[in-house]
């Protein structure tokens, strides 16, 4: 699995601790983390979590990203913005109950965090916990066992119904305002990380248009 980790400004200076307790966990599971910022606060891309909402979707669309893990102060704008764009399910996680739930009952493909509110001593051990949970059981089993059919049920069904309610990514991009696109794909690895291992070639050729 591909695992694309995005910081919004707010919280820049935590990428580093995010990132190093993410590979601490999920490499030796064989997954690979891909980041894609912000690394500072003082980057020159400025990721706002409504950019991070379309960003994760343009990884995920594309197929440059299996599963994004993102967040903000509180982790509610980054989850809100994420579920905004197609083909993103985002769960928000606290604690690390919250991480193996969400992977076993609603298994999405996005996470999103609170990096202000109450992270202070521990922090990266609640994180590192979370990421266990998270990535480390598999996903979409159910939870309680006497609830796995009638959940992976209602998984479909609300897969269906995303598909109904939401356009294609492709066209939302060419309707939204173009700075706005531009400046949510600028980070500075974003072309290392995202054009390798893109698999639409309609949305990368639009991005590179750019």
């Amino acid at each position: 699995m591909r695992i694309a980790l995005i910081n919004e400004n707010s919280q820049a200076s935590k990428n580093a601790l995010i990132e190093a307790t993410l590979k601490k966990v999920v490499e030796p599971m064989g997954h690979t983390v891909d980041n894609y910022g912000m690394y500072t606060a003082e980057d020159e891309c400025q990721l706002t979590y409504v950019k991070n909402g379309l960003l994760a979707s343009i990884l995920l669309v594309s197929g440059a990203a299996d599963y994004v893990v993102t967040g903000c102060g509180t982790g509610e704008g980054a989850m809100l913005a994420c579920n905004s764009f197609p083909g993103v399910l985002c769960g928000h996680l606290v604690d690390p109950s919250d991480g193996y739930m969400f992977a076993q009952i609603n298994d999405g493909n996005c996470v999103a965090l609170p990096f202000a509110k109450d992270f202070g001593w521990g922090a990266e051990l609640k994180l590192e916990m979370i990421f266990q949970q998270l990535f480390g059981f598999g996903h979409g089993n159910g939870y309680p066992k006497e609830r796995v059919v009638p959940e992976q049920r209602n998984k479909k069904i609300l897969d269906k119904v995303k598909e109904v309610t939401y356009r294609p990514l492709i066209d939302i991009l060419k309707d939204l305002d173009r700075d706005f696109v531009k400046e949510s794909i600028s980070g500075a690895h974003f072309a290392e990380l995202f054009y390798p291992n893109c698999k639409d070639s309609e949305i990368a050729a639009f991005l590179k248009a750019l």
